[in-house]
Order: structure tokens, then C-alpha cells, then sequence
């Protein structure tokens, strides 16, 4: 049987194929038919040649890519893949390569920049794993922390919530057989990131002999990696918080050409050598990439007083996971989706899966090191004993499902791995959310959209015992203290609390016990985003106000100088107004030229939508895809994704925003004849 591709009434692609090898170079031909740019995006992305295409603007993110050694690592970790795997991913390489030509005349981007495409290796696909997964872990959080305990002493590190760049966000629940109307389990979920356009997960169907899955894939990757239904067995998974990334502090001396670093037993040979980035518009960039026995320096170098050096998993073991994608895709039962993932590597997460006959998973997936606590806490010196990983945490945590499983960045399963957890205020709304009741697969969207901002009680508490206020701020208190706790896009009402919320923040992030902060330390640029203190005093403000004289403030008179703030301030507007989508592009005119929906939802909602603080402004971190997958029957499965099924500007580049903005979903469509075949 030769290839064969469908599309559904959005665009969404359906390759058939006679074997895995023919179907992996359709999808690859696919990814570069509908995704070329954001796929030749991503590979410059990994290979540290961005400034090429996009001058020193992106010169920050290339010096850390070589650095950090993506490119090594990417090609260190296909060389230890099973060949079996080998071949999958040399076939979905030829399928990029076939047909970036032919997508990049599609994509007007090419055009704007004068970029042409370039020749993919079979590692790229885990070059760009590896550059889209890379601050995942958020080491950056050790850097903030360091800083902490630097300006204010080690003990003020709990102060501070320590999500970092909004890495929470995502919910994820499975429901058992008995808690449906047609007794077979549900999966649902929304995994949340940055929204970018084009987006991150591409709406997939991939069937051959040996497998038929229906899912999630990520451009430039073959296969279907996070979010999948086979018709037997489906998975989806949250992002386990768990911290498997290690900053170490290094001196470095020169010694002619060579580079040797302090370790525990005294000075050691490090590897050594320069690079030169290419830069449109611009003179040539050396960056010297140095690599300890630790790991590579991504900030400082041999010149500087002290440097640091980050140890990650793929780059110490040579592996991403990458054997368990095939017998995943295979399975036809949890107990085969269980033993595929034992094999999974990094980013670490929590997994649920379910299967036709009932049987549930809820487990984490991934390689987590062991070693002292301090290493998670914040960068700790490489010259000092009892800092070296001592092996693998194991075996990974798993739980008995007995009715409802929910994951949500919390520290629940995943509790044992990690440091930095959201609040649970998303995974219990969840679970009351859930109640005792039966769902069908079409009532999911309710939960996925739900508003109620959970963490607002304990700063609605507090105002409620604020007193000497003005009649306006009076006004502004009761209203809040009656207010419904609904993040709408149309409430005033979530408008002056998110108002009240940071004129609190604001006052805090500006007391002088915090000037030391109040500037980022001089880290590389694309580390900014989680040394900024206002975003960092917000995410910790349910910390910072449990003390009644916060940084030595008084409580009362803090909240009361808030609420007069607000109330003197300009009038009331609904929150959509204030809060917008607003994607991540490449190239950012492309995004601001467009008119972008009000959202609802909040940071502290079941709908997690953020405004992040990023170098360039703000973008949005919201639900990248949102997914119902009903074990009872496929078909009753639904999906969206926040703008398209396709990269390319036509009908299917925007066509979900509308649903999606609403909550709705798609249909997974799987009859063949339901679907339009391409020539």
C-alpha cells in the first residue's frame, strides 16, 4: 500500500501508510509541508544559528545552545538509540528533507528574512526535543535562589513560590469506568505553555499495519510522543516538576591553551573550544564552550571570578527516552504503555493512561538524580565534596487509581522529585469539580474552562478585616468580598481584585529589604525571565502575607494603602480588556498585526491563562491543546488547539481560535470516509 493523506473538515492531517518506516517519512514530509518554518525555526533554534536569520537579537539564545552543547547532545543521544529507532527517525529525516522545499514557497516567512532551508540530520528531531525541553526543568529557579540567599540569607528562600517562568499551569484527570456514563475510563486534560503561533502541538492521526494513534505531535519530532489514543489505550501526561537539572559553581584557571577547573580533587582538565556564530547584520561571534566533569558553563567562562556549569540528564547518560516511542505508539493495553515508558528519560512526567478493558495508570515517567538536597535548592560549589550524583532515583513513583486521578503540577505523586510545585488550588477545584457524579466525554470542556480563582480566599480574607478606609475603597472591598471568584473575561469585578492583587505585589516588590533583587543579577539575557522580583514577589505572595508583618511591613496598612490605590485609580474595564492572547512568534510584527481575542481565567484557575513578563513584554501562557479521549469509543473523543491545524496562513492557520477562545472542541474523526483524501 503507498501513502496515503487525509485531511478533516480543520485541516488536521491523517497519514495512512502499509509500515512504520513509510508512515515516518510521510509524517516528516507532513511536518515540512505544514510546519516548515516553525520546524526551520526550531532547528536553527537548537544548532545555535538563529542569529543568522534573526541578527543579535537572537544572539543570547545561540551563545547558550552552543554553551549548553545542544547539538553534541542531540547527536550523543541518537548514536545510543536502539536501531530500530535509528531507522524511524532516518526516515522521518528523509520525509523533512523531501519536502522543505516545497513548504518553505507555502510560508511567506521565508521570503521576509531570506531564509532558504537547510539539509536535516537524523538527530535534528532530538536537537529540537532538547532545545524546546531545556529550561522545562527550570534550572534557572537555582540561579533566582542563589540570588536570594545571596541578598537576604537562605532562610528567605521560602518567601518565594518557586514556579519560575510559569511552568505550571497544565491539568490533566482520568476518570475510571464507573465514573462514566458509558462505563469505560476518560482521559482529559490541557497541557499549558507559552501559546505560539504556529503551534507547539500539531493535531495528528498516524496509522500503519502496526499501530493506529491519534494525537499530539510536535514539529520536527516524529511520532507522538506526550498525548495519544490508540483505540485500546490512551496517555497523556502533566509536567512532573520534578528537578533533575544541577548548577554547580566553578574556578577556572587558564593554563596556556587549556582550561582546567577546581573539583573535589583538586584541579582537573576541561574540555575546550570556540565557535563562531554568524550573525545577519553583524560581525562574527567566538563563543568559547567550556564543559567541566560537572557539565558545560552557561554562565560565566575561565576569565571570570566564578562561573556555572549545568549538569542535565540527556547530556550525562546520552538519552532522551527514545526507545519507548515505537512500543508506545504499539500498545494496546496500559501494562504495555506502563512497560514502554520505564524507558522514557527527560522531561520528567506524570503519566495517566487508561484502556478499553478498564485497566488505569497514573505513575512518573523519567530519570531523576540522586544527591544531596542542597544541589536542589540553588547553584552549589564544584570544588566542595557531596555534590556528585550518586545514581537514579528509583523505582518511580506510582498510585492505585480507585475512582478519579488528577495531575496538575502539584506536589502530589510526583512529591519525592522536586522542590518547586503550583498550589494545589487547581488539582482540588478539579477534583470538586468532579464530585461523585458520571461524565460523558462532551462534558469535559466545562472543567477545562472553569474560572473560579482559587487562591484568591486568603487575600479576600485579609481585606475583609481592613478597616480606616476611605468610602470608595469600602466600596471596592465589599464588592470584591461579594464578588463570584470568576476570572470572566467580561467581570469588572476580576479586573479591580487582579488590581488589588498587584498594587499589593507592586508595594512589596518596591520595600527597600528587597532592593538587592529589584535589579537581575547580570546573568544572560535569556535568563531574565525568572530573576524578574515582581513576577517572583506575585508567585509568592500567598508566603509573603501568611507573616502579619511581611518584609517588616504592617500587614494591615499594606492592604488598606492597596485598596485606596485601586480605588483612586481609573475606571473599571472588564479583565478581557486588560487581558489579552498575545503568542509568541518569530518574527513578533507578524503577531501584532493581528487582533487577538480577550481571555478569561487567571494564573489561579483551572483555566490558567498568564500574562508572562518576558525581555520583549508579555506573552501569553495558556492551554496549549486541550483533549478528551473516551476508552468507550474514539470517535467520541475531542480535541483543539489554540489557533490551527497548520502552519501555513489559509484556512486552517487560525480556524480553532474561535472554538478554542470559547472552549469548545473538535471532533476526532477516525472513518475514513469521513475524511478528504489528498492527490
Amino acid at each position: 500500500m503507498s501513502g496515503e493523506t487525509y485531511r478533516d473538515p480543520w485541516g488536521i492531517p491523517h497519514l495512512r501508510a502499509g509500515s512504520v518506516l513509510e508512515l515516518a517519512f510521510m509524517q516528516g514530509r507532513n511536518a515540512a509541508i505544514d510546519r516548515a518554518w516553525q520546524i526551520e525555526v526550531e532547528r536553527h533554534r537548537f544548532e545555535g544559528t538563529s542569529a543568522a536569520v534573526f541578527g543579535a537579537e537572537a544572539m543570547s539564545w545561540d551563545k547558550f545552545a552552543r554553551q549548553v552543547r545542544l547539538a553534541g547532545t542531540a547527536r550523543g543521544c541518537f548514536s545510543a538509540l536502539r536501531q530500530e529507532t535509528k531507522t524511524w527517525f532516518a526516515a522521518y529525516v528523509d520525509g523533512v528533507n523531501s519536502g522543505l522545499q516545497a513548504g518553505a514557497r507555502n510560508a511567506p516567512q521565508f521570503a521576509v528574512v531570506g531564509l532558504r532551508p537547510g539539509e536535516w540530520q537524523p538527530w535534528t528531531p532530538l536537537g529540537i526535543w532538547l532545545s524546546t525541553h531545556i529550561l522545562l526543568a527550570g534550572f534557572p529557579n537555582k540561579l533566582w535562589r542563589g540570588e536570594v540567599a545571596r541578598a537576604l540569607g537562605s532562610e528567605a528562600i521560602g518567601s518565594f513560590a518557586m514556579g519560575g517562568r510559569g511552568v505550571a499551569g497544565s491539568n490533566g484527570w482520568l476518570l475510571v469506568g464507573d465514573r462514566t456514563l458509558l462505563g469505560k475510563p476518560i482521559l482529559a486534560g490541557d497541557p499549558h505553555r507559552v501559546i505560539e503561533d504556529p503551534g507547539v502541538y500539531q493535531q495528528i492521526r498516524l496509522s500503519c499495519a502496526e499501530f493506529d494513534v491519534v494525537g499530539f505531535a510536535v514539529p520536527g519530532v516524529p511520532g507522538v510522543p506526550h498525548f495519544g489514543h490508540t483505540g485500546r489505550v490512551a496517555w497523556s501526561i502533566t509536567h512532573a516538576m520534578a528537578d533533575c537539572q544541577d548548577v554547580y559553581r566553578e574556578r577556572l584557571r587558564r593554563r596556556g591553551s587549556a582550561v582546567e577547573a577546581l573539583g573535589p580533587d583538586g584541579w582537573e582538565p576541561a574540555d575546550v573550544h570556540v565557535e563562531t556564530v554568524t550573525v545577519a547584520g553583524g560581525e562574527p561571534v567566538e563563543v568559547e564552550v567550556v564543559e567541566t566533569a560537572r557539565g558545560p558553563l552557561v554562565v560565566g567562562g575561565p576569565d571570570d571570578t566564578e562561573a556555572l556549569s549545568l549538569r542535565y540528564p540527556p547530556r550525562v547518560c546520552g538519552d532522551l527516552g527514545f526507545d519507548a516511542l515505537l512500543p508506545l505508539m504499539r500498545a494496546s493495553c496500559v501494562a504495555e504503555v506502563d512497560a514502554a515508558l520505564d524507558k522514557w528519560v527527560d522531561p520528567v512526567n506524570v503519566v495517566l493512561a487508561a484502556d478499553s478493558a478498564g485497566d488505569v495508570l497514573y505513575r512518573v515517567a523519567g530519570r531523576v538524580p540522586v544527591r544531596a538536597r542542597k544541589n536542589q535548592l540553588h547553584p552549589v560549589p564544584a570544588w566542595e565534596e557531596g555534590h556528585a550524583w550518586q545514581g537514579w532515583y528509583q523505582p518511580m513513583p506510582r498510585e492505585t487509581v480507585e475512582s478519579v486521578a488528577v495531575m496538575a503540577n502539584h506536589a502530589g505523586l510526583a512529591m519525592p522529585l522536586g522542590v518547586d510545585f503550583a498550589p494545589a488550588y487547581r488539582a482540588d477545584r478539579i477534583r470538586h469539580l468532579l464530585g461523585e457524579r458520571k461524565w460523558s466525554a462532551a462534558d469535559m470542556a466545562s472543567i477545562h474552562m472553569d474560572t473560579y480563582a482559587g487562591a484568591a480566599a486568603p487575600l479576600l480574607r485579609l481585606l475583609r478585616d481592613v478597616t480606616g478606609l476611605s468610602a470608595e475603597a469600602v466600596d471596592l472591598r465589599d464588592r470584591l468580598l461579594n464578588w463570584d471568584r470568576r476570572m470572566q473575561a467580561d467581570s469588572t469585578d476580576a479586573t479591580e481584585y487582579a488590581r488589588v492583587r498587584a498594587a499589593v505585589v507592586r508595594r512589596l516588590a518596591e520595600h527597600p529589604a528587597l532592593a538587592p533583587l529589584a535589579e537581575p543579577a547580570p546573568y544572560p539575557d535569556i535568563f531574565l525571565p525568572w530573576l524578574f522580583l515582581t513576577p517572583r514577589v506575585a508567585a509568592g505572595l500567598d508566603n509573603l502575607l501568611a507573616d502579619e508583618a511581611p518584609l517588616g511591613m504592617d500587614r494591615t496598612e499594606l492592604l488598606r494603602a492597596a485598596l485606596e490605590d485601586v480605588a483612586a485609580g481609573p475606571g473599571t474595564v472588564p479583565w478581557g480588556t486588560l487581558h489579552k492572547l498575545s503568542p509568541w512568534t518569530a518574527l513578533p510584527q507578524a503577531r501584532d498585526a493581528l487582533p487577538w481575542p480577550d481571555l478569561s481565567g487567571d494564573s489561579e484557575c483551572v483555566l490558567s491563562t498568564t500574562r508572562i513578563q518576558d525581555i520583549d513584554g508579555h506573552l501569553t501562557r495558556g492551554p496549549a491543546a486541550r483533549y478528551v479521549w473516551d476508552l468507550a469509543d474514539r470517535q467520541n473523543s475531542l480535541w483543539i488547539v489554540p489557533l490551527g491545524a497548520s502552519g501555513v496562513p489559509g484556512p486552517h492557520h487560525h480556524d480553532q481560535l474561535p472554538l478554542w477562545e470559547r472552549g469548545e472542541l473538535v471532533p476526532v474523526i477516525t472513518d475514513w470516509g469521513r475524511l478528504r483524501k489528498e492527490t
